[in-house]
């Protein structure tokens, strides 16, 4: 994880702190020296996975308010660029910071344009940035810091004076609707609590008239003026500072700014460079002074941190889904080893009670072969359903005819002899796989009946039958005798008439498995 370093440069040094969780470690101090430049650069390569930002506080700065159309995107930055060239020709640290629009028809926009105007000054300590690939969040000037800190102390938007005391300056920014419209820095000569209390009034004093001057505030118009002081230096401040008609001062505690922008530990003084610079880190200022070259490193490092985090997301992921293919894995194994020993403890109760059957008189093997030879008849067994069915369907055909019985039976049947006539039926021996069944029945008809007519009614039931191509049907014994050596003549007809005929009939057919 990246770690968060504050550099807070002034006219004479260059201060490192390492901060974390609102805490701050002053790491180095670093003249404004060839030796303390490259004693910087040092520090620099000390800390290559760090992020720095810098807090300036110089006096070579400079603001200007100009009006643009209303105007939006690549025109927008086109028209502040050109103004930015125009007004600062040689500064490489630039910035705009829009503060609204009129409310006029044309909604111009009133633009703040700023710049650190010495080149000189901040050359050798980039340069160090830029040789060593330190990744630069920023470049930061502490007057736009104010609105943050007004914010964070929940002050009135109101025009207003802030003072604060940095290193040996103190730093006037003038705010109007909560945003900078301008700011300087005065060199402090006394640091005594008397001299820094007379300077803050008269420091006061100058910027009111100046701002009076240039026609930013009205002549007798008062304005308020919030100083930082330690609670330590509020009674000299607040004999120093008296009010008068036109400015009104307000004292703030810096402890209770301490609490509003998260500092762990209070400044000793009235110095605000710690507090400032914890405010730079949990609530930086919309704009900054640092170039896109100047912060190539820093968006490096960033999408660099993306993808770290992007992996270590991942490898989390990955990880949690392993220990949960561990958690199945083993709960599947405490479940395999529980069926196991309920397999074992079933097993150990089906051996003692068949350890109490008695003995039978065969071994495990012929048992088997005999079981499995029952389940095959058992699945070619047939019943007499379907050939009932067949002749109760042609006997429909031939109400005249009465049945006296049906004898069924499954397998081979050799030819069977004639009962009434003592002669063997011309049939085959079946197929093991068929059912046979002998139809024995009586054709009644009245005393006016002719032989044609009984033959008639019982070749209709054997045609019926033998519709079903499935059925193989066989007269044993026909209502009349029909050999070829004998005919039938109508004489035989009238001495029987009223003697019933008989008739036996074979059907046979193969059961399906």
């Amino acid at each position: 994880m990246k770690t968060n370093r504050l550099l807070y440069l002034s006219t004479q040094q260059m201060v490192a702190y390492r901060w974390h969780s609102g805490e701050m470690v002053c790491e180095g101090l670093f003249a404004a020296t060839e030796d303390g430049h490259q004693d910087f650069a040092a520090y620099l390569k000390q800390n290559p996975k760090s992020f720095f930002s810098i807090l300036a506080n110089v006096s070579e700065e400079s603001f200007h308010i100009e009006t643009i159309p209303f105007l939006q995107g690549a025109d927008r930055r086109a028209i502040i660029g050109r103004k930015l060239g125009q007004l600062f020709f040689n500064a490489e640290l630039t910035t705009s910071l829009s503060l609204g629009y009129e409310k006029t028809k044309r909604k111009d926009e009133r633009i703040m344009l700023a710049a650190l105007t010495n080149n000189d000054f901040f050359a050798p300590w980039l340069k160090a940035i830029a040789h060593t690939g330190t990744a630069l969040s920023g470049i930061y000037t502490l007057p736009f810091l104010a609105p943050t800190l007004l914010r964070r102390l929940k002050l009135p938007k109101e025009k207003c004076l802030l003072l604060t005391v940095q290193d040996q300056t103190i730093r006037q920014s003038y705010l109007e609707n909560g945003e900078l419209h301008f700011s300087r820095l005065s060199p402090l000569q006394n640091s005594s609590i008397g001299g820094i209390a007379q300077a803050f009034s008269a420091e006061a004093l100058k910027l009111q008239q100046y701002l009076t001057s240039q026609r930013l505030i009205g002549r007798n118009q008062p304005i308020q003026v919030h100083i930082l002081a330690h609670t330590g230096a509020k009674k000299a401040i607040q004999n120093s500072c008296v009010n008068t008609a036109t400015i009104q001062y307000n004292i703030i505690d810096i402890e209770s700014c301490v609490k509003a922008t998260g500092l762990k530990a209070p400044p000793p003084d009235s110095h605000c460079e710690q507090l400032l610079l914890n405010l730079l880190i949990t609530a930086p200022p919309r704009i900054q002074f640092a170039n896109d070259d100047l912060l190539h490193n820093y968006h490096i490092g960033k999408i660099r941190s993306m993808f770290h985090g992007l992996g270590t997301i991942a490898l989390l992921g990955c990880l949690l889904f392993s220990a949960q293919l561990l958690f199945d894995a083993y709960t599947i194994a405490q479940e395999s080893e529980s069926l196991h020993n309920e397999a074992g403890l079933a097993r150990q109760r089906y051996n003692s009670i068949v350890s109490t059957f008695p003995p039978i008189p065969t071994n495990n093997d012929t048992l088997r072969r005999i079981i499995d030879r029952y389940v095959e008849l058992e699945k070619k067994s047939s019943s007499p359903e379907t050939l009932y069915y067949e002749i109760s369907r042609a006997l429909q055909l031939a109400p005249e005819i009465e049945l006296d019985s049906i004898d069924w039976e499954v397998g081979s049947r050799e030819a069977s002899a004639n009962p009434s006539t003592g002669q063997t039926s011309t049939g085959n021996s079946m197929p093991r796989d068929s059912e046979t069944v002998i139809v024995r029945g009586t054709l009644k008809f009245g005393s006016s009946a002719n032989a044609r007519q009984i033959l008639e009614a019982f070749n209709r039931l054997v045609e019926a039958l033998r519709s079903n191509p499935k059925l193989q049907v066989n007269a044993l014994q026909q209502p009349f005798d029909i050999e070829s050596g004998k005919s039938l003549k109508g004489g035989d007809t009238t001495v029987e008439d009223a003697k019933p005929r008989t008739f036996s009939l074979q059907v046979t057919r193969k059961v399906e498995s």
